[in-house]
């Protein structure tokens, strides 16, 4: 077995450097392509937290696959599901027809979420991927509601398809497309360090509260009354961003005492991420559907729509897939789910993203450009900022997306991966597997603070 640990400090030009499997990926993949162009890396092993590349290097991956694999590369319980489903000779896909894997999926699956929710949902198996549920979600609830208008969120992020990507806060990708998604309007996230209302804080959740209220009585607002409202409880993307939960309660009550079905996507966050099964239940709140896909899948592709029986209004083949019967997903996601509940990984991305947080708040302490650290269990986030420039806001520094880059950068050549997110790409990401240990994240931290201090004296330069 390779050594499973960091392999430690290399040279810039050596990471990507006349590697025949990246210049062939440049030379045949789409323009289209994203990790690579930050993460030039071609990977051969994994195991864990970390990875191994076709050059013999290791690195801590905090990135996971963003975040679908939970319990990290090729977990003994991951790895005997898919043994055992293959010797037992099951289909692969079975479309949506039932299987006794399927059956115990779903059984394992509504045992996970909280018994309000589950005691008579429906569940709809999607593609493989969380913007396919994203958009079957949508269909639902229009058609359940006889609507057509959506709300989601600023700095919201559902998805690449045509529907969810107009759900979608990030304008980079809708430039060049025309014909997204009619009738999206979109509403002010709460976001402390960068609060829409310049407030921040209580006042700055209570002012995005009132004002959807008011705006969803307004009967001048020009705003149809909408199908739904979809958010996301930590937005991942958009910069790892906490919903506080008193905003989260009055959403919760807006939308119930309206009729408004509430969407929660937890692609990201689903599964133990945030440090409980579930992002929804830190607020204790019920949604109308929750998305879910990535952990669920222990690591194959797989999504799900989960949802109260009264919005079961569409008919057969209203959503459909080749994929949605992914047998091995099923296996491997019930193995998955099995692992977390009973070892109880969901308390221990919490303490582990506790100890994480404070080894990240005590660098910025340090650091000239730290604005920002933010997060829930074991997704969290740094936001890097330019301190020599004038705030824009008391306490709250312009962006520095370049600094941001050094950094990500630094990491990788001591052997962590880390990947950027937010507005101008500028916060740091931290997504490891669930199962990494305090050990390990004392290493991950020790290698941030290296490469923080290393990418600022560049700035310096």
């Amino acid at each position: 077995m390779w050594q499973a640990k960091p392999t430690g400090f290399v040279q810039p030009d050596d990471i990507s450097a006349g590697n025949p499997y990246l210049e062939r990926q440049a030379a045949r993949e789409s323009n289209a392509r994203s990790y690579p162009r930050r993460l030039p890396l071609a990977l051969k092993k994994g195991k864990g937290i970390y990875v191994q590349d076709t050059e013999g290097r290791t690195f801590i991956d905090c990135l996971a696959c963003a975040g679908a694999l939970a319990l990290g590369h090729n977990h003994p319980v991951v790895v005997d599901a898919i043994g055992r489903m293959m010797s037992d000779g099951l289909p692969f896909q079975t479309l949506d027809l039932t299987t006794p894997i399927k059956d115990l999926f779903v059984d394992r699956l509504f045992e996970c979420l909280p018994t309000k929710f589950a005691d008579g949902a429906k569940i709809q198996f999607c593609g493989p991927s969380g913007a396919d549920a994203v958009e079957a979600a949508i269909k639902l609830v229009k058609i359940a509601r006889e609507r057509r208008t959506v709300f989601a969120f600023h700095g919201a992020y559902h998805g690449m398809t045509h529907g969810a990507l107009g759900l979608t806060g990030h304008l980079g990708p809708k430039h060049a497309l025309t014909g997204l998604m009619a009738d999206v309007h979109f509403l002010p996230y709460p976001y402390d360090y960068r609060c829409p209302f310049g407030v921040g804080g209580e006042g700055g959740h209570r002012l995005s509260s009132s004002y959807i209220e008011r705006l969803l009585d307004d009967p001048n607002s020009g705003v149809v009354g909408p199908a739904g409202m979809i958010l996301e409880v930590v937005q991942g993307e958009g910069g790892v961003i906490p919903a506080p939960i008193p905003w989260l309660r009055e959403i919760r009550r807006i939308t119930r005492e309206r009729g408004i079905p509430l969407i929660v996507d937890e692609v990201q966050t689903g599964l133990g991420r945030t440090g409980t099964l579930f992002a929804f239940e830190q607020a204790d709140i019920i949604p109308d559907v929750v998305v879910m896909s990535k952990a669920i899948g222990g690591g194959l592709p797989l999504s799900v729509v989960v949802y109260r029986p009264e919005l079961d209004r569409w008919t057969a083949g209203a959503h459909a897939g080749t994929f949605r019967g992914n047998q091995l997903a099923m296996a491997t996601g019930l193995a998955t789910m099995e692992f977390i509940q009973n070892e109880r990984i969901d308390r221990h991305a919490a303490l582990m993203g506790e100890r994480l947080t404070g080894r990240l708040r005590s660098i910025q302490t340090e650091s000239n450009s730290i604005g920002d650290v933010r997060g829930c269990g074991l997704m969290i986030g740094v936001e890097i900022v330019d301190r020599d420039e004038a705030p824009e806001a008391p306490g709250c520094f312009p962006s520095a997306p370049a600094v941001a880059s050094r950094i990500q950068h630094e990491a990788l050549r001591r052997g962590l991966i880390l990947e950027l997110g937010g507005r101008n790409n500028c916060v740091v990401r931290f997504l490891s597997p669930l199962i990494v240990t305090a050990e390990q994240i004392d290493t991950i931290a020790t290698i941030f603070f290296e490469a923080v201090k290393a990418a600022e004296a560049g700035r310096d330069r």
